[in-house]
């Protein structure tokens, strides 16, 4: 399992938001660019990025920044936010982005994302961005009415990478992650799982250690390492010891 830091881009900075709700944001860093490049020379192996303002309606703000992370690192990128028409995918692909994350389009145009996968063979994440048991789309602000059991049932059979599974009650919280939703979903889909929301300690780390799927891909630091709570290396320490 890697640790996959998040740099979420709003407005061209480096936020922090809770929950996802726009209003209630942090600023972290000026330059994202350097903070990714901070991540790299950590000895990271991906990054999470998010365009909050592509995800919230309004493309094209962050494209430039997206563009100079792409161009001054080469560690792993998965880019998520704002990926509304398989012309953002093919941009995105082709300027060197390693993995896209599709959540409002996975969930409504899925034989869309179905024919993207196989041309993109293992380079899309779907989104399970989970509220109340439900998914959410349009950057948190509307429930699909589908399950993530729904999900899996589109997509398991799929040439998608895996998914990205948000707890978004937990998103920005540090209340530590869902270990008994991660464990349900990680022994239902033969897909990779990558999980994010509410990671909080080094506790949550070793715990993650302790669950036996072999799905399991990596976890998402935000909140956790903005606020101080968790360090880079201590952090890839533990996962990579299982200590």
């Amino acid at each position: 399992m890697i640790l996959i830091p998040a740099i979420d881009l709003k407005n061209n900075k480096c936020v922090r938001l809770i929950r996802g709700k726009e209003e209630e944001q942090t600023i972290f860093n000026e330059n994202p660019v350097k903070q990714a490049m901070f991540f790299e020379e950590s000895g990271c192996e991906r990054l999470h990025v998010v365009d909050l303002d592509g995800a919230f309606g309004k493309p094209n703000i962050n494209k430039e920044t997206i563009l100079k992370i792409r161009q001054k690192t080469n560690i792993p990128i998965e880019l998520g936010g704002g990926i509304k028409n398989k012309e953002d995918v093919y941009f995105w692909l082709n300027k060197g982005i390693d993995f896209l994350i599709v959540g409002s389009l996975a969930v409504k145009k899925s034989n869309l994302i179905l024919d993207l996968a196989s041309q993109f063979e293992n380079q899309i994440y779907v989104a399970l961005d989970v509220l109340k048991g439900n998914i959410m789309i349009k950057g948190w602000v509307e429930s699909s009415e589908f399950t993530i059991n729904d999900i899996f049932e589109v997509y398991d059979t799929s040439q998608i990478n895996g998914y990205i599974l948000t707890d978004i009650s937990r998103d920005g919280m540090l209340q530590g992650l869902d270990m008994n939703l991660i464990k349900k979903y990680a022994a239902i889909t033969k897909k990779n799982l990558i999980v994010g929301g509410g990671l909080s300690n080094y506790k949550d780390l070793r715990n993650l250690n302790i669950i036996s799927y072999t799905n399991l891909e990596g976890v998402i630091a935000g909140k956790s390492y903005y606020s101080g709570a968790i360090k880079i290396d201590k952090a890839l320490k533990i996962l990579k010891s299982n200590a």
